[in-house]
């Protein structure tokens, strides 16, 4: 049977038609949901409470084996009749906000603005909605569904939630497929995980008067020709490949020659193997250019030394177009009236993409914008907001299996 036979196939069952239906009548609670989980904090490295809070929420939608694990991701097993397969279907409690941000829910008519709000908190009320809809329908699937709720998939939370349970978790090595639903944009289906290197790199010297002491070493000199090396390093566009000078800092008076400055880097590509290279040749020019500072000028107090410090690390992958979940999410996508697109970024799904585990990410229903920036928004008008849910639903099924009876 052909994924889009499969699809159809499911849409017109009697028991899905019904959770689609449960979808529709309990979007107000979907939506409640949203704001309770919204304006709980969960800074990066700061999931606790939200944590806390959607535990109890899973524990109430009657899941087993509900827990926390050692670096605090949540979840909880609904059984399926399979007796071993496990689907996860993850959502990140994270947010790319600091402590203190006020993540008040403000609505405008069918829109909700608030930090966090989208990117990722929709989806975690959205598969609280799939577990509801799914129990009121009647509707068994094969393989067990877990429910994730993971930390640190944010910035320099570098995947770690979903890092652990890959690696250390008691599930590792039992999981056959992976969803992370990850942002409103149901069309975006990501197959393919940009990979990432981020370091941060600090120059020092002994410093000095800027007139008195002029002719040392300037670990700046050395940071602005490691920069510039950078610059020029090649970029394939055919691999998504990009390299970026993010952040820069240091000294400690503008007539002082500084003893230490840092520049943090982020360097990208779906390509392990370009990476790779990129990130060899950076490191090289790091050192390049703290040896070519030492030559250029005085060394007599001291010359250049470098700290290399490794802050971040998304490992690329991919999974083929014509790997199931793929084949049957784009069928589902598409039988709601989508025009599913295949993309590539980094996200939780990256991890089991790189162990060679079936994995994508899809969206959660409507649409949304200003992502990452304190005017965050969604809009939950039903009717996209339903047609998005159903699709990623029939996805996560269509992969999970149904039960016919």
């Amino acid at each position: 049977m052909t994924a889009d036979e499969t699809t159809a196939r499911l849409i017109a069952h009697p028991r899905f038609r019904e959770a689609v239906a449960t979808l529709a009548r309990e979007h107000d609670r979907m939506v409640e949901d949203i704001v309770t989980l919204t304006e709980i904090p969960s800074p990066p490295f700061g999931e606790a409470a939200r944590a806390a809070a959607y535990l109890e929420m899973l524990q109430a939608h009657g899941l087993e084996e509900v827990e926390q694990d050692a670096v605090g991701n949540v979840m909880g097993r609904r059984r399926g009749t399979g007796n071993g397969g496990t689907v996860v279907v993850a959502a990140h409690l994270d947010t790319v906000f600091p402590a203190g941000t006020d993540v008040r829910v403000r609505r405008e008519g069918t829109r909700l603005f608030a930090p966090g709000v989208g990117d990722d908190t929709r989806s975690l009320a959205v598969i609280l909605a799939f577990l509801r809809a799914m129990d009121a329908a009647g509707l068994r699937t094969r393989a067990d569904l877990l429910i994730l709720g993971d930390v640190g998939e944010e910035g320099a939370g570098d995947l770690r939630g979903v890092r652990h349970f890959f690696t250390e978790g008691r599930h590792r090595g039992r999981v056959e497929a992976f969803f992370t639903v990850d942002s409103p944009e149901v069309d975006r289906i990501v197959t393919g995980g940009i990979g990432s290197k981020r370091w941060r790199i600090a120059f020092r010297g002994p410093g000095g008067h800027s007139f008195g002491a002029f002719g040392l070493v300037n670990p700046a000199y050395a940071l602005a020709r490691a920069t510039l090396t950078l610059a020029g390093l090649p970029a394939p566009a055919d691999t998504h490949t990009t390299h970026c000078v993010s952040r820069i800092g240091g000294g400690t008076s503008v007539n002082a020659i500084p003893d230490e400055v840092w520049m943090e880097v982020d360097l990208r590509s779906r390509s392990p193997e370009v990476l790779a290279r990129l990130e060899s040749g950076f490191l090289a020019g790091v050192e390049a250019a703290a040896a070519a500072e030492n030559d250029a000028r005085s060394v007599r107090e001291g010359g250049i030394t470098v700290e290399r410090i490794p802050i971040g690390d998304r490992p690329a992958g991919h999974t083929p177009p014509d790997a199931a979940i793929v084949r049957l999410a784009t069928a589902a996508v598409a039988a709601q009236g989508f025009t599913p697109r295949h993309e590539y970024s980094s996200t939780d799904a990256n991890i089991p993409m790189s162990l060679g585990i079936p994995a994508i990410k899809i969206g959660s229903g409507g649409r949304g914008g200003r992502a990452h920036s304190l005017e965050e928004w969604i809009d939950v008008e039903p009717g996209e907001s339903l047609r998005g849910m159903a699709a990623s639903l029939a996805a996560i099924l269509a992969v999970a299996g149904i039960e016919e009876g």
